[in-house]
């Protein structure tokens, strides 16, 4: 039998991450296939790096959290076909040893979904969409 959680539970399982990387975090929007976990080294060419919101993710509500404000980069560092995403606890020390989420990103597919992942250098682009699902429902 799968253990059971309450919504109350998963919901501040949820606000956790936010609380534990704190404010201030980097997302960096990657090409290739994403690491095999956080702890490894980074992959892939770097295609745009966003500076989150203090408040980036919305409270966790039903099991569920979301991005809050808009991620938007005005300019995408380098051309190239986004496949993964790195974010990190600091805009400051990303260096690659601070990652502590990591996902596929796709075009309304993926762990985060961009508005479109085949990047310009110099491009603006968008992230539509990126919600966390606790699990143990």
């Amino acid at each position: 039998m799968a253990i059971q959680m309450s919504t109350t539970v998963r919901n501040a399982r949820l606000d956790a991450i936010e609380v534990s990387a704190g404010a201030s975090c980097a997302l960096e929007i990657r090409t290739g296939a994403q690491p095999a976990n956080c702890a490894a080294a980074s992959s892939g060419s770097i295609l745009a790096t966003i500076n989150l919101p203090a408040d980036w993710l919305a409270a966790a509500g039903s099991g569920q959290k979301a991005i809050a404000g808009t991620w938007q980069d005005a300019s995408a560092d380098a051309a190239g076909t986004a496949g993964h995403f790195r974010i990190y606890n600091s805009q400051a020390t990303k260096d690659g040893s601070t990652c502590f989420l990591q996902g596929t990103c796709g075009e309304g597919s993926g762990d985060m979904s961009l508005n479109n992942i085949v990047l310009a250098a110099g491009q603006q682009f968008t992230v539509d969409s990126f919600t966390l699902t606790d699990g143990n429902v």
